[in-house]
Parts: structure tokens; sequence; C-alpha cells
């Protein structure tokens, strides 16, 4: 789980080596390593409704492919191993095409509102539904209105977290409404005890 021995290759440690972030990043690759994902991991995965997923395709070019569901459809079913069903889409078939000749994939997790980004190295594995029911029922999401057509599962190999530098936080609908609906309960709440007050002053 040395997220930097994979990342750093010849080519990025000459940039490092020329900018002058080798010495760090070298201490890095050395020393940091975690086995398996943590609860923070695990937790924030859960709460994530979408995730950029990266393939290798043998045009030599990389794909950068949207997912999204509900939040936690992105699963984590072992803290080695992550989950999710593919559901129907424009029927490109270019990342699960991508994947029949090269397994290895990269995730790319963002949530703009707490500023926080997960990066993910996995080998990924198509998966029958039809073969595989009760891993299936695991990762099946409830009332999701889209055709189920096969399961991927990742194995993680490293993951990392990136600063919080840069990132504009952006907020979903879901959560501003939660927002304003706690500030509008806190607002009655008050109401009532101001409503109150004046009665007995009334008395």
């Amino acid at each position: 789980m040395n997220y930097s021995k994979i990342a750093f290759t010849d080519a990025v440690k000459g940039f490092q080596e020329r900018y002058g972030s080798r010495a760090s990043y070298g201490r890095m690759e050395e020393h940091k390593y975690t086995e398996g994902l943590t609860e923070s991991e695990v937790e924030f995965i859960a709460h994530q409704d979408n995730f950029y997923m990266a393939t290798n395709s043998e045009s030599g070019f990389p794909y950068i492919q949207f997912r999204g569901g509900p939040k936690g459809f992105l699963k984590v079913l072992d803290h080695e191993t992550l989950g999710f069903i593919d559901f129907g889409g424009n029927k490109q078939y270019i990342s699960v095409g991508n994947l029949a000749t090269n397994n290895k994939v990269s995730l790319f997790l963002l949530d703009q509102a707490a500023k926080a980004r997960l990066k993910i190295f996995a080998e990924a594995s198509v998966v029958s539904m039809e073969d595989n029911p009760e891993l299936f029922d695991k990762l099946d999401l409830d009332d999701y209105k889209f055709k189920p057509e096969r399961i991927i599962l990742l194995k993680v190999k490293a993951y990392d977290w990136n600063c919080p530098q840069h990132i504009t936080p952006r907020y979903t609908l879901e959560e501003i409404q939660d927002e304003f609906m706690a500030q509008h309960e806190y607002i009655d709440k008050l109401r009532k005890e101001n409503a109150a007050l004046k009665a007995q002053l009334a008395q």
C-alpha cells in the first residue's frame, strides 16, 4: 500500500529532483506504508455519490469515465477490496473493453464541500452478476432505477490523499437544503421561545 512507489517513476523522480522536492518524497517513498484501507478511507468512500475511473486503452491513450449513483454505491467489501454494479449507459463499453487487455485502474474521489480528494490505484476484474448472486446482493442498490449489467471488483494496491489546495468548495442541492432546513428549525425554535417569553411577560 505504498502509493509513491507506484506513482514515482524515474521520469517523475527526475522532475522532483529538478524542482527540489525529491528528498522529502524520497523519505515518503521509503517509509509511508499502510496495510489496507483505514476507517478514514472507508467512511469517506461510503459518503461519495460519484468518482472518476481511469483505464488504459490498447491505443496508448488513457480513458477517464465518470461514475455516479446514490451515496455509497461504491462499496468497501473488505479493507483491500471495493466493488460496484456497472449500470447500462451509452453502450460504448470503453472502460470494460480496456479492462479486457489491462486491468490496472486509477480512481479519483473528490468531495468538494469537504475539500478532500482520495486517489486509489487498483486492479479491476469484471464479474458476472448471474454467476455471483450473493456478491450482487451485497452491492445491490435499493430503488435505483437503472439496469445492472455487470459487477466490477477493485483490488486496492495503493492509495493517497491529496492536499486541499486549489479545491473550490461546492455543495450539492441536498447539502444546501439540509443546511437551510437546520437554520429554519433553529429560527422556528427561537420564535417559539420568544412567543413563550412574551406570553409570560403579558401575564
